[in-house]
């Protein structure tokens, strides 16, 4: 049964919406850091066949999990959205900062170490190695080609 039209009950609500989470950056940060030990904790696992003397043996053996804002966000039961409005709201923002550093610094050295697929991690940091090649002033580069011992341009000249 439908709420009888122009009634205001909804009037009577001391709050609209739902409270935040985490009402102060203590509680996002000790959360946070509850998610940086579950990583530790949980390593991925990977299979690997060894043999000796003629016995196989399959072995798992432990795997840098890389942590994202995106399994944070999950870890903390928030979306992606909400965690951009903390990074926003005043008294939040030297926390999330410093997490979403401790997220990049953790991607970066598993990746320089090898730990992580560098080109996964490259791509996902924004890291790019750029090289722009240009002939003279900027303008595109014209293949030079040897006819005869002697140079000449595509145009032939």
């Amino acid at each position: 049964m439908a709420a009888p039209q122009g009634n205001s009950f909804w009037k009577q609500r001391s709050t609209h919406g739902r409270k935040p989470i985490f009402a102060d950056a203590d509680q996002l940060w000790e959360a946070c850091t509850e998610y940086f030990e579950w990583v530790e904790a949980n390593p991925l696992k990977e299979s690997q066949a060894f043999a000796y003397q003629g016995t196989v043996k399959l072995q798992e053996l432990p795997k840098l999990r890389a942590m994202t804002i995106g399994a944070l966000c999950i870890f903390l039961d928030i979306n992606q959205d909400t965690w951009g409005e903390y990074r926003e709201r005043e008294g939040f923002t030297e926390v999330t900062r410093r997490v979403d550093e401790i997220i990049r610094a953790q991607k970066f050295e598993g990746a320089a170490a090898g730990l992580l697929n560098p080109n996964i991690i490259a791509r996902d940091l924004g890291l790019a190695d750029k090289q722009e090649l240009t002939g003279k002033g900027g303008s595109p580069l014209m293949p030079t080609i040897v006819y005869e011992g002697r140079p000449q341009d595509a145009d032939g000249k």
